[in-house]
């Protein structure tokens, strides 16, 4: 809460800077253009809609996906919490930046591990279920199109993906006293290739994969 006050604070005190110069227009236009994209981007910390708005008020931003996607896809000073907030709303125009942040990722070739780790390094998985299901929908159908010869369809990357994140949580959640075993893992996943089984060699390069197996970064589900 402090924190928020502070940031709340700095905002104010810059807009006021901004309204108060007595700089030429000219002059003043790349330092208040920087003004402006920090305190949109500190807008967005602590209110993701009304940042972006913001940003797109001042012409910081297009006021299209594809744009606003890149803005959050780089990150500068973003808060990882709000950027999926965001992007999981479930409006129209979240829904159309969701899509276009995901094709921002290039998983060609990597692993699904691998993947699924640059995936969620670039926010933070929000707290609600719907949310994460549309999340994890976007990511399986992005990596099956960028690897069409692995899985035969998405539904079965989604699956094993998110089979991936609940191994990955009982692995490092110190909580979790019965770690499961790679056959424990295989077996979990039985039937999930249409009803068929995924080969062995690719649910063990899959989950335990680069020993030691490394925490994927996802704080809501690390908690016990």
């Amino acid at each position: 809460l402090q924190q928020l006050k502070d940031e709340l604070g700095e905002v104010v005190a810059e807009m006021e800077a901004m309204e108060g110069g007595g700089l030429a227009a000219d002059e003043t236009k790349p330092s208040n253009k920087a003004k402006q994209t920090s305190i949109g981007r500190k807008k967005f910390n602590m209110d993701p809609k009304k940042g972006i708005e913001y940003l797109i008020e001042h012409n910081l931003l297009a006021p299209t996906p594809e744009d606003v996607a890149q803005f959050l896809y780089k990150g500068e000073g973003l808060n990882k919490t709000a950027i999926g907030d965001y992007l999981g709303e479930r409006h129209d125009f979240n829904e159309r930046v969701l899509r276009a942040f995901v094709e921002l990722h290039d998983f060609t070739d990597l692993i699904l591990v691998q993947a699924l780790r640059q995936f969620l390094w670039s926010f933070r998985l929000p707290g609600e279920a719907q949310k994460i299901d549309r999340m994890m929908e976007c990511f399986a159908q992005r990596y099956c199109q960028l690897n069409p010869n692995i899985f035969t369809n998405t539904d079965t990357c989604y699956v094993l993906s998110f089979a991936i994140i609940m191994l990955n949580t009982s692995l490092h959640n110190p909580s979790v006293k019965d770690k499961p075993s790679v056959e424990q893992f295989i077996s979990m996943n039985r039937g999930i290739n249409n009803g068929g089984d995924l080969p062995r060699e690719l649910l063990v390069v899959s989950a335990f994969s680069c020993p030691p197996f490394l925490p994927l970064t996802i704080p809501l589900l690390c908690h016990s």
